[in-house]
Formats: structure tokens, sequence, C-alpha cells
């Protein structure tokens, strides 16, 4: 289909995950900062309507539904001008397509893990925001910035955190980093009642607004196990250098401990927009998207660390990272399947951690795996882990 679509000077952005909870918060961005930033493709699973509505808004030339099929009802309110195509394999060369500078991954899952390392192999700088991408391929990913000359822009809250923090400072510097988590909906709830919680009490989030499955691992911290992960792979540290500690305000999103034992925090309101604007705008600073910091007003900041009984899923989550290979991919994997089964009322909340170890123990270990291993290790979690 012909493109009629003016092309601009302006930072070209692929968004893979549009209608999702961080895609919402990437196109307030995109809205505040129209006259710097333009919309050339964005992704979907199978919400043609959502994402035609985005198109519509955007005058968006490139879109894909990953998971659906070119049928006339799904094609018939996107723009005559939208280029419009289906299948994991249009997902996958969307940047391409769209000449993109740079591509936000706000997908969840594995399915953004080839399209991101296509987008890296051609050059073009990848705005992180899916954690399940470095879990499952973080040595591949982080191969394919360098081969490609590509930047990798860590846009999870915590890890734009430490980005900005730790700016231009060299990593032989920095001592340690410091992942601040809120602790979840269970943080005080007495131990003893987690075997009885039910979905709808999980999905109460203190702090964030988030989609489901994102809430549920930070009821259990899987989240944060994940983003230890993540961050090794940003920053090239190990487990060791790697802390967490709750932080239920949830206003410090991480901090950075150098080896002269001064201490770096950045601080804003619990909202996606901050780390989303700070990558897409990379290096430049430009007026915020939402209202910053009142420190005019009361304010405590509250820090402790994370119980092991309350939050199993964070030392499982260590474990794999400490043991390599397609661990990390293999906890991922389990994760998902049982917070699946959880959200069916099939197993129990405290039974996540179980369905994850279970996965762990039966998978084998070995390292630097192949991208086809990593996808058939992934395949048996989920099959271990659907059994259990």
């Amino acid at each position: 289909m012909r493109c009629l679509f003016v092309s601009t000077d302006k930072r070209r952005v692929v968004l893979l995950g549009a209608t999702g909870s961080i895609g919402s918060s990437a196109l307030k961005v995109l809205r505040m900062h129209a006259d710097k930033l333009t919309l050339v493709g964005v992704a979907a699973n199978r919400n043609a309507p959502a994402l035609a509505e985005i198109c519509q808004a955007f005058q968006v030339p490139h879109a894909v539904l990953s998971e659906g099929t070119e049928e006339k009802s799904a094609a018939k309110d996107f723009p005559v001008a939208t280029d419009l195509r289906y299948g994991p394999e249009a997902l996958r060369d969307l940047a391409l397509r769209a000449q993109a500078d740079c591509v936000l991954v706000a997908t969840t899952g594995t399915a953004g893990l080839l399209p991101a390392l296509t987008s890296l192999e051609a050059g073009i700088d990848l705005a992180l925001a899916n954690k399940e991408l470095l879990v499952l391929g973080g040595a591949h990913v982080v191969a394919a910035a360098k081969r490609g000359k590509a930047r990798l822009l860590p846009t999870d809250s915590e890890h734009n955190a430490l980005f900005q923090c730790i700016g231009a400072e060299p990593h032989r510097s920095v001592q340690r980093l410091i992942l601040t988590a809120s602790g979840g909906a269970f943080r005080d709830t007495p131990l003893a009642a987690l075997s009885t919680v039910t979905p709808e009490q999980a999905l109460q989030h203190p702090t964030w607004s988030m989609g489901a499955k994102i809430t549920i691992d930070s009821a259990t911290m899987a989240n944060k196990g994940l983003e230890l992960i993540e961050a090794h792979w940003l920053f090239d540290l190990p487990d060791e250098r790697l802390e967490v500690v709750i932080h239920p305000q949830s206003i410090v999103h991480s901090m950075v401990e150098f080896i002269d034992h001064s201490t770096l925090a950045q601080l804003s309101p619990p909202c996606m927009t901050f780390a989303i604007q700070n990558c897409l705008l990379y290096p430049d600073r430009h007026p915020g998207t939402t209202p910053g910091m009142d420190f005019t007003q009361k304010l405590a900041l509250e820090f402790r660390p994370p119980d092991p009984r309350r939050y199993p899923c964070l030392g499982l989550a260590r474990s794999a990272l400490q043991m390599g290979g397609v661990a990390p991919a293999v906890f991922n994997a389990a994760n998902e399947i049982a917070v699946e089964r959880f959200m069916r009322r099939e197993i129990p909340f405290t039974a996540i951690a179980n369905c994850i170890e279970h996965a762990l123990t039966r998978i084998p270990v070995f390292p630097t795996p192949s991208l086809e291993e990593l996808f058939a290790s992934d395949k048996e979690a989920r099959r271990i882990a659907r059994l259990y």
C-alpha cells in the first residue's frame, strides 16, 4: 500500500506494544513533544480497534497486528495511508520499513526479542521497557547493540533511574546498584494469609497503575527479580553488586552507590512518562509531560530490606542469574505460566514461587545458549509449569 504521509526530520519512533499501559504513557510523551518526535510505526498483538485509533490520531504510516490475521474487518478502521501488516515477520521488520531512529519496546513477554535484535543490528536505538528481552537473551541483545553501534536506552523506571544517576561516570567508579521496590499489594499482609489471597486483591497495587501481569509480579517481587537480571546486562555488574530495597512511596526509583560511598538517587512521582521521555529525547532534556515533585509539602521516604519469606521469587531470580545460561529464561517462562494459572485460580498465590522453582530444577543449565536453545528452554519451562 502506498504511503501518503510526509516524512519529517523529527526523531522517528516505532512503538511496539502501543495499546498497553506503557504504550499509553509513551503516547502522552509523543503528544507533548510532537515538534521533536514523530510516530512512524506501531504494533499490538490483536487489538485492532485501539491500534487503528492510534494510527488515526498520530497519522502513523506503518502498523502491525502481530497476532492478527489479514481480514478486511480489521483493516477497515485504519487510515488509507497506513500500511497495515500482520504476523511476527511483519513485527520483526517494522522498524526497518519505517526507517526508525528509535524503537520503544513496550510489549510483554518474549515476542519483542527478534524485532529488537533486528533493530539493533541495523543501528537503530532501542528504548527497552520490556524486562523479558534481556532476561531471555541478554547476551544476544548486548552483542547486537555493539555490532550495530546502537544505544540501549533503559526505559523501566528503575533502570532509567540508574542510567540517569551513572551518567558519564566510568563503571569502575560504581560500587553497587540499588533497585527500589514498592513491595506490591501484600507487603504488609500477614504471611499466613498469603496462601488465600485472590487475584483481585493482588491487582490492587498501592502506588503504580500497570497491566495485570506486572502488577502480580510486583506482589511476588518476581518483577524485581527480572530487573536484577536486566540490570546485570545493562550495566555489566555481577549479582553481588546488585541490591533490592523496599521503598513504599515509589518516589526514589533507584540509587547508585559509588566507590567513595556517595549515593545518587533519581526521584519523581510514580509515572512512566518520566523514564520514557528521558529515553526518547536522550540526551536532551525538555519540559516534562507530567508534573514533578513538590518538595514544599511534607514528604517521608522509607526504605527496608525485603523479607525472603514473603518474596521467594526474588531469591529464585537471583539464583537464576548466578546459574546463568538458560536459567533466567526458565525463570521468566515459568513465572509467566504460574501467574496465568494464579489468575485463573488454578493455583494459590504462594504456589507461583513453587512453580518457578520446580521448572528451574528440571531443565539442564548450560552456558552460552544459542537463540534456538533459549527458545527451546522457554518452551519446555512453560510445559513443565503448566503441569505443576
